[in-house]
């Protein structure tokens, strides 16, 4: 990620990629399995669908369970706000028409396997990050700079584990999970 100088106010979007040598079908199991998500993310330490939704759904919501070393802890609701099996899974953080960021899964098949993209969306909504920005508001765009990076590193990270979960299940012919 190169420096733009983005704010918060910004928006500032992150996006990786991988290609994965199995089926998107096989991807969209693992993509839409949250409870997986805690096994691949360095963040995310745990996460629970609500309202009775035992799986992703236009509307349905679970609550996701956060430690970072310098934010701290903490826990957000997202809704799925994009459900297009086998390709699009979108949810926003807290509030769905003002969220802190939104985050999608794209899945779209390519040479015989599936490129799956990982993309994100800081704000418009204040989040944990703001009150660093409003302790250090002269810092804001190296603040905004490297929680991007942490994002896109995060967001490699998960994607190359679900690769290999897809992968492995491929080569086995066992469904994944």
């Amino acid at each position: 990620m190169e420096w733009t100088g983005a704010r918060y106010a910004d928006r500032p979007t992150a996006e990786v990629h991988t290609w994965i040598a199995a089926a998107p079908a096989q991807v969209w199991t693992l993509v839409c399995d949250i409870e997986l998500m805690p096994q691949v993310s360095p963040e995310l330490r745990a996460v629970e669908w609500l309202d009775g939704w035992s799986g992703p759904a236009l509307g349905a919501r679970f609550v996701g369970r956060s430690k970072h070393e310098a934010l701290g802890e903490w826990a957000t609701t997202s809704h799925i706000v994009e459900y297009e099996p086998p390709r699009r899974l979108a949810w926003a953080v807290e509030d769905p028409q003002h969220p802190t960021a939104v985050w999608r899964f794209t899945l779209e098949p390519q040479d015989g396997g599936t490129l799956l993209s990982e993309w994100m969306q800081m704000g418009p909504a204040r989040s944990g990050l703001s009150f660093a920005i409003d302790r250090m508001p002269e810092k804001e765009q190296k603040i905004v700079f490297v929680r991007m990076r942490e994002f896109e590193t995060n967001m490699t990270l998960a994607l190359a584990e679900i690769k290999k979960l897809a992968e492995s299940a491929g080569n086995s012919g066992e469904a994944g999970l």
